[in-house]
């Protein structure tokens, strides 16, 4: 099996355990996101808990379609043998990382650790859908490798709330850390290390490469 395909499989299954953990906790196990709201502390503004949570499970849903979405169209036979389908999911995941960022745009004066990490959430609200749009383009303009490229780029940031609280977790759980600063550090981590991740995948040879 080529790195490609491996790292495609290992992808599908941590965006599939993700999106039912993420679904199970934010539905089920903890509908009022009671957990999460008691981080946040030293609002500049007070949060319209009723408000929020409607936000923020719109906003959830719409990152599991995104994420789901996104890793079903690099698929190399669904991409090959399933043009159409492949097409219209490319919208769905444009549409749904638009809702994913208005959302968050939303959020972001409540995020948890404050404005530095507002800020953080507001940056990459306008990164993100621009490089979204410049792999649409690229296919627009018939070019597919470059279109690939932007796709990698801009499917490595539906991790990015995994790759937060993963971070999150070893500062506070494993060095104590107070949870607001565990959270900052890790939404400042996790951003370039999404960027240098998705670079490093394009830089993996296809089999078309090697032929």
């Amino acid at each position: 099996m080529s790195k490609r395909k491996s790292l495609f499989a290992l992808t599908l299954f941590v965006s599939t355990a993700f999106i039912l953990y993420v679904l199970y906790a934010n539905f089920v196990h903890d509908p009022g996101a009671s957990g999460f709201l008691s981080h946040k502390t030293g609002l500049k503004r007070p949060i319209r808990v009723p408000v929020w949570l409607s936000v923020m499970k719109i906003h959830v849903v719409f990152a599991c379609i995104a994420m789901l979405s996104g890793i079903v169209n690099f698929s190399s036979r669904i991409r090959v043998q399933r043009r159409t389908f492949h097409r219209i999911n490319g919208y769905v995941y444009l549409i749904s990382v638009l809702i994913v960022v208005i959302t968050s745009g939303y959020m972001a004066p409540y995020a948890t650790g404050g404005k530095a990490v507002g800020i953080a959430f507001n940056a990459l609200n306008i990164i993100w859908p621009c490089m979204t749009v410049a792999a649409l383009v690229k296919i627009k303009k018939k070019q597919a490798d470059r279109h690939r490229k932007w796709m990698i780029r801009s499917y490595a940031f539906c991790f990015t709330n995994l790759f937060i609280h993963l971070i999150a977790s070893v500062f506070h759980r494993g060095l104590g850390l107070a949870y607001p600063a565990s959270y900052t550090i890790g939404v400042y981590s996790a951003i370039p290390l999404l960027f240098v991740l998705a670079e490093a995948v394009i830089r993996i040879p296809s089999a078309e490469s090697k032929a």
